[in-house]
C-alpha cells in the first residue's frame, strides 16, 4: 500500500507578495498560513489583503504569531484580536500557529500561549512551528502537545511530506523556499502535510 499524495501549501509574512492567488491555487496549494501578528503590539498591515484573497480563491488560510520572550498572556491576546478581525477562526481555516524562533522562547512560554489563545479565541487546533534544530535540542512537545496540537518542521530537504525526523503530532513539514509557485513574486515558503495527517486534520 503506497501513502497518498501529500497535501501542499504556502507560508508567507510582509515580505512575501502575492499576485495571483487564483493561480496560486491552481498550482495545487491547498493552504496557506499568514504571520500577522509579533510580540504584544506589532500587527502586518497587509495580512488582511493577504488572508482575504487567499480565502476568496478557495485556499484554506489561517493565522500566525511571531513569538517573543515575555508578556505571553499580552501576545496572545494581541494575537487573537487581530486574527479575530480577519475571520482566521472561521470553519475550515488553517490552524492558528505560533512561530517559535526568537531566543528564549521556550516551553514554558509555548505552554502558557496554547493556553491563552485557546481561552481568547475558543479554538481547541493549535500548530507551533519551528526549525529542526528546535526540535532536537531546545523544545519538548511533551510537556505541552495534546491532541490538538500540531508540529510544523523547518527543514528544507527538498522533499515534500518526508521530513527525515519523526514526531506522533508532526503533522507539516516546510520543505523548501524557492520561486516556482505561480502567481508569486519571488522566493515563497513551501510546506506539505505529513502521512499519516491530512489538511482536514489541520484545520478548524
Amino acid at each position: 500500500m503506497t501513502e497518498p499524495e501529500c497535501e501542499r501549501g504556502i507560508d508567507l509574512s510582509h515580505r512575501e507578495i502575492v499576485d495571483d492567488w487564483n493561480a496560486v491555487r491552481d498550482s495545487e496549494v491547498r493552504f496557506a498560513s499568514v504571520t500577522i501578528t509579533e510580540n504584544t503590539n506589532w500587527s502586518d498591515l497587509t495580512a488582511e489583503r493577504h488572508m482575504a484573497r487567499a480565502q476568496e480563491a478557495g485556499i484554506h488560510t489561517g493565522a500566525r504569531h511571531y513569538a517573543r520572550p515575555g508578556a505571553v498572556h499580552d501576545q496572545a491576546e494581541h494575537f487573537v484580536r487581530t486574527a479575530s478581525k480577519l475571520g482566521a477562526f472561521a470553519p475550515g481555516s488553517l490552524a492558528p500557529a505560533l512561530e517559535v524562533a526568537a531566543p528564549n522562547v521556550d516551553d514554558k512560554f509555548i505552554k502558557a500561549w496554547i493556553k491563552a489563545m485557546r481561552h481568547a479565541a475558543q479554538v481547541e487546533r493549535v500548530l507551533i512551528y519551528a526549525e529542526y534544530d528546535f526540535w532536537l535540542h531546545r523544545l519538548h512537545p511533551e510537556k505541552w502537545a495534546d491532541s490538538e496540537v500540531m508540529l510544523w518542521l523547518v527543514r528544507h530537504n527538498g522533499i515534500p511530506g518526508r521530513p527525515g525526523w519523526f514526531h506522533a503530532r508532526l503533522g507539516l513539514q516546510q520543505y523548501g523556499n524557492d520561486e516556482s509557485v505561480p502567481g508569486v513574486r519571488g522566493s515563497m515558503a513551501q510546506n506539505a502535510v505529513v502521512y499519516p495527517f491530512t489538511l482536514n486534520d489541520l484545520l478548524l
